[in-house]
């Protein structure tokens, strides 16, 4: 039997599965290899096996990627597969995000048994969420609404919500489509609405800094806009030192070489809310994001995240 040429790590979710398996696709289509030319490894993180508690209580981002790349550190596998939104804006020494997928829909979708939109809910109707984002920009929409903490997968939230332990709930739109799952979706949220955490949407694979001929397999199938935009916001969280503990968005659009971002902090009550644009050209993208970080970190002042 063939070694593989490639060895691809990821979650075992199923969210994570389809991911990877759009990569291994693209890579198929890209080289011509065979599925038995690209192994998919399934990596169990602390981040899958803590499901009563929400991710700033016990570690944030990072409990979705560590033990995945230290499999690739270790080289056991060669790539690995990650939502881009999970990713910490600091790397382990030696590994590099050095490929993007192009980006899916940024928006967030609304799932609801009672209500068309967020804005329809009636007073004190109950709303899950395990993004701390989400919660603060629902709570500044509409402050009349009961908004409760819960995790798991896609599955798993929409069964409570099913079951009636909430009336509502909130999903990335890009993860219900990956999915298959968009007739589930009430309502699609405008991002005026809510902006969307960092890097929604979008694939990124991580390798070996030194890895070269990894490097070269994945050139192909990277989306060059898609790594603009998601590099610009990622500046722009990487000042604020953004992770689950804070309500951050932050968005980056492309339309041929202009760039527009735009982004937001919170308090977690939700009361209070910076908000920020620039705009200019592709080669500044990353350097608007900053800027912008620089801003609401500045107007938000020292302890605006545990206010």
């Amino acid at each position: 039997m063939q070694s593989p040429r490639l060895r691809l790590g990821t979650r075992g979710s199923p969210l994570a599965m389809a991911q990877a398996h759009e990569v291994r696709g693209k890579l198929m289509a890209a080289h011509g290899f065979g599925e038995d030319e690209v192994e998919i490894v399934i990596i169990k993180t602390i981040g899958d096996q803590i499901l009563d508690r929400a991710l700033a209580e016990v570690g944030g981002k990072g409990l979705f990627t560590k033990e995945i790349e230290t499999a690739l550190l270790e080289g056991e596998i060669d790539l690995a597969v990650h939502s881009m939104k999970d990713m910490p804006t600091v790397l382990p020494d030696g590994l590099i995000i050095s490929t993007m997928l192009e980006r899916e829909d940024t928006r967030d979708a609304f799932i609801s048994t009672r209500a068309k939109t967020p804005r329809d809910l009636p007073p004190g109707a109950v709303v899950g969420t395990a993004s701390l984002r989400r919660q603060a920009q629902l709570k500044h929409m509409r402050p009349d609404l009961e908004v409760i903490t819960y995790r798991g997968n896609v599955q798993r939230r929409l069964k409570k919500l099913e079951e009636g332990v909430v009336d509502a709930t909130f999903l990335a739109f890009a993860g219900l489509k990956r999915l298959g799952l968009e007739g589930v979706i009430t309502s699609v949220v405008p991002h005026g609405d809510m902006l969307p955490a960092v890097a929604q949407g979008a694939i990124g694979i991580e390798i070996r800094r030194d890895d070269a001929q990894t490097a070269k397999l994945l050139a192909p199938v990277n989306h060059e806009a898609t790594q603009i935009c998601v590099n610009a916001e990622r500046a722009f969280l990487h000042v604020l030192d953004g992770s689950c503990r804070t309500p951050i968005g932050g968005l980056a659009q492309l339309s041929g070489d202009h760039v527009l971002f735009r982004g937001m902090i919170l308090t977690p009550d939700g009361r209070i809310c910076h908000e920020t644009v620039r705009e200019g050209t592709a080669s500044e993208a990353e350097a608007l994001g900053k800027d912008a970080g620089e801003e609401l970190k500045a107007r938000g002042g020292p302890g605006f995240f545990t206010g």
